[in-house]
């Protein structure tokens, strides 16, 4: 660990997660010690929405839906 707090996950770690410059990964605290895993991208797939919606209230309906779902998962991760 750097003196800023900073660590390195070894090549086979990355390379066996796929983890990639630029994702997220969440260090969880646990009774066995630190756990860390790559945060996962949400998307709108599956959608339920009105058939005759446009495709850009669709998108901003998926966006809005996304932002939720990283806030609640951050608020839970502080609270773990």
């Amino acid at each position: 660990m750097t003196k800023e707090g900073q660590t390195t996950i070894p090549k086979e770690l990355r390379e066996k997660y796929n983890l990639e410059p630029g994702d997220d990964v969440i260090w969880t605290d646990t009774d066995e010690g630190i756990v860390v895993t790559k945060r996962t991208q949400t998307s709108g797939r599956g959608l339920l929405v009105p058939d005759d919606i446009t495709e850009a209230k669709r998108e901003a309906v998926a966006e809005e839906l996304k932002d939720h779902i990283r806030d609640r998962r951050d608020r839970n991760d502080q609270e773990a």
